[in-house]
């Protein structure tokens, strides 16, 4: 039940945010990232908040480098994703 809220809130939270995600019913979202003028490509997100400490997974494949797999976490966890999202867009 924690995982099924956190990944309600979180999905919202990342859509409000301008990524886009299919529905899911796993423990994690594969999330595009926004694009646009001055928008950060994937990579450059998921370096960014890897040095932060914050691991998300990023594969540089077609069809899928401009998304990041977010596995659902604590409500800390994904308040501090939040929050260094918000930074780096």
């Amino acid at each position: 039940e924690k995982v099924i809220a956190e990944r309600t809130r979180l999905t919202a939270e990342l859509r409000a945010l301008g990524f886009s995600m299919p529905d899911s019913q796993s423990n994690f979202l594969l999330a595009t990232v926004p694009a646009g003028p001055g928008k950060p490509p994937a990579r450059q997100i998921y370096e960014s908040l890897k040095s932060r400490g914050i691991l998300v997974r990023y594969w540089d494949l077609p069809h899928i480098a401009d998304k990041l797999r977010i596995t659902i976490g604590t409500p800390d966890q994904n308040n501090k994703l939040l929050t260094e999202l918000k930074t780096l867009l």
